[in-house]
C-alpha cells in the first residue's frame, strides 16, 4: 500500500504500532489528509506488513516509539498494550492517538493522564461513533435546546461472534481486559457521556451465561446523573445478529438512531427518526423528520482532529482522557457485579 506524501517540511510524521483491522483504517485515513504521513509500522506478524511500502519497518513498538522522525504515533494494539504503550510514547515526546478501550481500569487511565500532563503533547482516543454524522446531528439538536432537556436514554448494541472468537485475544480477559462491553458497549456508554455528562448512579448485571468465557457476553446497566437523566444500557454477544439502537427522548419530542456505518456493513444504513410532540398535557407526535445518511466521514473527521489539533496547538475535544476517565469509572463499577 502507497502512503501519500505531502509537504514532508509541515506534515505530521506517524508511526503506527499494530497493522491488524484498526490500523490498515488508520493507515488508509492518514493517506488521505494532507497534514500528515505514514513514516513507520510495526507488527508482529510480518505478513501483515508485507504490502507496506516506503515507510520504515520497526521489529518492536518500543524500536518505533524511540524513532527520532516520529512525530505521532497511533497505537492499534491489543487492549492490555494501550495504556502502557500510550504512557512509553508521550514520555517520549511523542503526540498519541489510542484506540478504545484506553485501559483496563480507572486507575490506570489516571497514570496516563499524569504523563499526559508532563508531556504537554496531544493525547487523543479513538471513541470513532462521536464522529457519526447521526451522533454529530443529534448531539446540535440537544445542545440547541429546541427540544428541551433530555429526560432518558436507551442503548442497544449487540452481535455475534466470528468463529474464531474462541482463540482470540478477545476472548481472554488478562489480554481484553473484559468482554462485550469493553469491546462494544464502551461506545454506547461514551454516547450517553458525550450527549447527558457524567453519571453519578450505575446497577448493572454481568453474564457469561452462554458462551460460559471468562469474559462476559451479556451486560445489562442504568445509570442516573444529578439532573434525574436515566440511560439504559444493554451490550451484547448473544444478539446473534448485529443490531445498534440509540433512542435519546426530550421533553419535546425524540432522537432516535437505528443502524451505523461501519467498514464491515453489517450494521446496516445509519438512520435517523426526529419526532416532535405536541404541547403538553397531550403527548401525540406532531412532526417527524427522517434522515439516512449513506457516507461514513468518522474515521476522516478523527484524524482531522488530531492532526488539526497537533498543528495548530490547540485542545483535544472529542476523545479527551477526561472522558475516558470517566468512562472507565463508569466501567469499573459495571464490573464489581461480574
Amino acid at each position: 500500500m502507497q502512503n501519500e506524501k505531502p509537504d514532508a517540511q509541515k506534515a505530521i510524521r506517524a508511526g503506527i504500532i499494530g497493522m491488524g483491522k484498526m490500523g490498515r483504517i488508520r493507515l488508509a485515513t492518514i493517506a488521505e489528509n494532507p497534514s500528515g504521513y505514514v513514516v513507520a509500522a510495526t507488527d508482529p506478524d510480518a505478513q501483515r506488513l508485507e504490502d507496506v511500502n516506503d515507510i520504515r519497518i520497526h521489529q518492536t513498538p518500543g524500536d518505533l516509539i524511540a524513532d527520532p522522525g516520529i512525530d505521532a504515533v497511533f497505537i492499534c494494539t491489543p487492549n492490555y498494550l494501550n495504556h502502557k504503550l500510550t504512557i512509553e510514547a508521550l514520555n517520549a515526546g511523542k503526540h498519541v492517538f489510542c484506540e478504545k478501550p484506553p485501559a483496563f481500569t480507572a486507575a490506570d487511565v489516571e497514570k496516563v493522564i499524569r504523563a499526559e500532563k508532563v508531556s504537554g503533547k496531544k493525547l487523543m482516543y479513538g471513541f470513532n461513533h462521536r464522529h457519526h454524522e447521526s451522533i454529530i446531528k443529534a448531539k446540535e439538536l440537544i445542545d440547541s435546546g429546541v427540544y428541551g432537556r433530555i429526560l432518558w436514554m436507551r442503548g442497544r448494541y449487540g452481535k455475534s461472534v466470528e468463529p474464531g472468537f474462541y482463540t482470540s485475544w478477545r476472548a481472554k480477559r488478562e489480554y481484553a481486559g473484559g468482554g462485550i462491553m469493553i469491546d462494544q458497549g464502551i461506545h454506547m456508554l461514551d454516547l450517553f457521556v458525550m450527549m447527558a455528562g457524567d453519571f453519578d448512579e450505575v446497577h448493572s448485571f454481568v453474564s457469561n451465561l452462554y458462551w460460559q468465557l471468562d469474559v462476559e457476553d451479556n451486560v445489562f446497566a442504568n445509570f442516573r446523573n444529578k439532573d434525574g437523566v436515566v440511560a439504559s444500557l444493554h451490550s451484547t454477544m448473544t444478539q446473534w445478529r448485529h443490531l445498534f439502537s440509540f433512542e435519546i427522548f426530550l421533553d419535546k419530542g425524540s432522537i432516535i438512531i437505528n443502524g451505523l456505518l461501519t467498514p464491515s456493513g453489517s450494521y446496516g444504513s445509519e438512520s435517523m427518526t426526529i419526532a416532535k410532540r405536541s404541547a403538553a398535557p397531550a403527548a401525540t407526535w406532531t412532526e417527524q423528520e427522517d434522515f439516512v445518511f449513506e457516507v461514513d466521514n468518522s474515521w476522516c473527521y478523527e484524524v482531522r482532529h488530531f492532526f488539526d489539533a497537533i498543528t495548530n496547538d490547540t485542545p483535544i475535544e472529542v476523545g479527551t482522557s477526561s472522558d475516558a476517565l470517566k468512562l472507565m469509572r463508569l466501567i469499573d463499577r459495571i464490573y464489581e457485579n461480574r
